[in-house]
């Protein structure tokens, strides 16, 4: 059964685990077990997801319970206008104290909505919280050192976070597809789990019907006190 954050007569929020799509894609055929369907039969009513959080992201995941609705937060997420997100992830190497990745990003092939291909404005907001070092060699380097960084999308282009991290030389841990397979493999093996390390911690926004200030939270689950342990 799925952690219910918040509901109302408009929206729900859900803490979504890792491990679960959103919704059926292409991109993953042999899936299915998706958010959508398993929301919608556990409250009896439909529901229409307003963002996206990637396969292997945990946390804060905001539905619709009608189109209109829908229609509006989907507009909002997409500019980033009048709302807060803010994500925790584990990256390769020790980024700056803080900084904004100002890079713009290509729409994915997927998700074209013209012919030409079709570059936005993406800009992200990082601050390091910690910084740690692995027992595990990589480049001639007897350790592998890592971070824990609070992210800040100004803006919800697909697999943002993800891109970003990856155009600064800081992956995220276990991005199998920005980041480093065989430091992934390295740090799942010695953790003893593999998935990709980021976490949709809380999202802040104004309700779209009451206009009223609205804040959602999902605590990191008890896999990432891996990290503390190790």
């Amino acid at each position: 059964m799925l952690r219910i954050l918040h509901r109302d007569d408009h929206l729900i929020a859900i803490d979504k685990p890792p491990g679960l799509l959103v919704h059926r894609t292409g991109l993953d055929a042999g899936e299915t077990r998706f958010a959508v369907q398993l929301l919608r039969d556990q409250i009896g009513q439909p529901v229409w997801p307003v963002h996206r959080l990637d396969k292997g992201t945990s946390g804060v995941l905001l539905f619709a319970l009608d189109a209109a609705t829908a229609r509006q937060m989907g507009s909002a997420f997409e500019s980033g206008q009048g709302m807060r997100k803010t994500y925790h992830a584990i990256v390769r190497g020790w980024p700056a104290d803080a900084g904004l990745i100002d890079h713009p990003l290509r729409r994915l092939p997927d998700d074209m909505r013209t012919e030409r291909e079709e570059v936005q404005d993406a800009q992200t907001r990082f601050a390091t919280l910690e910084r740690c070092e692995l027992p595990i060699p990589q480049g001639g380097f007897p350790t592998t050192r890592c971070a824990l960084v609070e992210l800040q999308p100004l803006t919800g282009r697909r697999h943002q976070l993800r891109r970003h991290m990856k155009h600064i030389a800081h992956p995220i841990i276990g991005d199998a597809t920005h980041g480093k397979g065989p430091l992934n493999r390295a740090v799942a093996g010695y953790l003893g789990m593999q998935r990709l390390w980021l976490h949709a911690s809380s999202l802040a926004l104004n309700h779209p019907v009451s206009g009223e200030a609205l804040s959602l939270e999902a605590p990191r689950d008890p896999d990432w006190s891996r990290w503390f342990r190790a």
